[in-house]
């Protein structure tokens, strides 16, 4: 077994020095947000969508759309609007009056990477329309099915303080995203940076480092990172804490809890971990890792009660006493 580990932890490393490639390069537009850009690694790695939260401001897209800038593949940016239409996401048929026949026009979906911006600005019917392709990767338009592409992620950003023109995202398309990332003001010293860089009126280009077929062979190599059974126990604790606090001691907070994560939850906490180790430059996974990527995974999936409403409860504090109470193996 130690063999096998350390067989990984050689294909982990051979693969570092795009990671620092890929770090260096967004570093040109991005300064500080360490926390967002490893979130946005590790969905990179585990094929998993990722929803951003913060301030206007605060550059989310920026980082999106400067990680794309460095891998050469298809990006495609999709401003969410209360006016937009399922049709302008996926696509539709168009007649041909000369042919006498339809022919298909794709949308922006068709992408490698796809930022749907201020996703709460749009109806029902076009989220559900995006729920389709973050878990089917496929898109339905008219009779005919189309495959997405095998590198397909969809990052999405919301403004948490905006409440006029926008629409809640069901619990449904919220549990599809494998991690929700709170973006936080900048350090003193990041921001002073920044005010330098933006005086000077100089844009950084941001070329590609790394091609899609790179990312690919991360992901895989991501796959067969090595995670004991006493981590995968652990990580069946945690998820199951959320659901019988009573049943793994603690009772404290079962009043607080009106659901607990989904089974989706468990199996992006493994592989989110997995990501975490490889961003580390490790072969397996430790639980600080499991520890490490927690809040990210669980923050959008624990429905809370009116009551842990009433007393100014979040789900990171209901996160932050399972992770004090369960043992760590």
């Amino acid at each position: 077994m130690s063999s096998d580990i350390q067989q990984i932890r050689n294909l982990v490393a051979s693969q570092m020095d795009k990671i620092n490639l890929i770090r260096q390069e967004v570093a040109r537009t991005i300064v500080g947000q360490e926390a967002m850009i490893n979130g946005l690694l590790i969905g990179l790695l585990t094929h998993g969508h990722i929803l951003l939260e913060g301030v206007p401001g605060l550059a989310k897209t920026t980082a999106i759309k400067s990680l794309s800038d460095v891998i050469a593949t298809k990006f495609q940016r999709i401003q969410f609007t209360p006016d937009l239409l399922p049709a302008d996401l996926v696509g539709t048929m168009i007649y041909l009056p000369g042919e006498g026949s339809f022919k298909t026009r794709k949308g922006p979906i068709f992408a490698n990477f796809v930022l749907a911006d201020e996703i709460n600005r749009a109806p029902s019917k076009v989220q559900s329309a995006l729920l389709e392709a973050m878990q089917e990767r496929q898109v339905t338009i008219g009779d005919e099915t189309y495959q997405l592409g095998g590198l397909f992620l969809v990052m999405a950003t919301q403004n948490p303080i905006e409440q006029e023109g926008t629409y809640p995202l069901p619990e449904a398309q919220v549990d599809r995203f494998m991690l929700k990332l709170r973006v936080t003001y900048p350090s003193k010293e990041d921001e002073r940076l920044i005010l330098d860089r933006a005086l000077t009126n100089e844009r950084a280009l941001v070329k590609p480092v790394v091609t899609a077929d790179d990312i690919v062979r991360m992901q895989q190599i991501t796959e067969q990172i090595y995670i004991d059974e006493s981590v995968k126990d652990y990580i069946l604790s945690i998820i199951r804490a959320t659901r019988f606090p009573e049943a793994m001691g603690l009772s404290s907070i079962k009043h607080l809890i009106e659901f607990g994560a989904s089974p989706r939850a468990t199996i992006f906490l493994g592989k989110g971990s997995r990501a975490v180790a490889f961003l580390a430059g490790r072969g397996y996974v430790t639980p600080q890792d499991v520890k490490d990527i927690a809040y990210n995974v669980l923050r959008h999936r624990i429905i809370l009660t009116y009551e842990a409403e009433a007393e100014e409860t979040t789900s990171e504090k209901i996160i932050e006493k399972i992770l004090d109470v369960i043992p760590v193996p």
